[in-house]
């Protein structure tokens, strides 16, 4: 299987997790995060229901795979989320000291890895890794652009 066809095999996995987010009236982010091709952490927005701002997508993912290898350091680690991440999000990433960041469509008004700004290229962090955006990105925008929608159309409320 080629590197991009991965890629959208396990952004898919993020999109499962952004439904299952959405089902649960959550902003309709999801993540993983991948070692060796394996599956070490999910994630999705979890914020509204445990109210807790840092419940984010790839706050809950990396919590998890830091579990799972009992490490919160994650070098050789990549991390794929449905939306691009916020500055929160590109902390977490910088700490864990994640290999790659892969993600599904951009955020303009919020994204830390080019959308609204690019933490990634800031000349003082001493970590760097890889990005790929774009990858299923009109399937995470319409799972957000329905969300966004519908709660609009009740009032606001979720």
């Amino acid at each position: 299987m080629s590197a991009a066809a991965e890629d959208e095999r396990v952004m898919r996995e993020c999109l499962r997790e952004a439904a299952a987010a959405e089902q649960a009236g959550e902003v309709p982010v999801g993540a993983v995060v991948v070692l060796d091709g394996q599956i070490i952490g999910r994630g999705r927005n979890a914020s509204i229901g445990t109210h807790d701002p840092t419940a984010h997508a790839e706050i809950v993912a990396l919590r998890a795979a830091g579990a799972a290898v009992h490490n919160y350091r994650l070098g050789d680690a990549e991390l794929f989320v449905s939306v691009e991440p916020c500055v929160m999000c590109v902390g977490a990433i910088l700490q864990a000291r994640l290999r790659r960041v892969v993600f599904g469509c951009p955020d303009p008004k919020g994204g830390a890895l080019g959308g609204l700004l690019d933490l990634a290229q800031q000349p003082g962090f001493n970590h760097r890794f890889a990005i790929r955006g774009g990858v299923c990105a009109s399937e995470a925008r319409a799972i957000l652009q329905r969300f966004f929608r519908q709660r609009r159309a009740d009032g606001g409320r979720s």
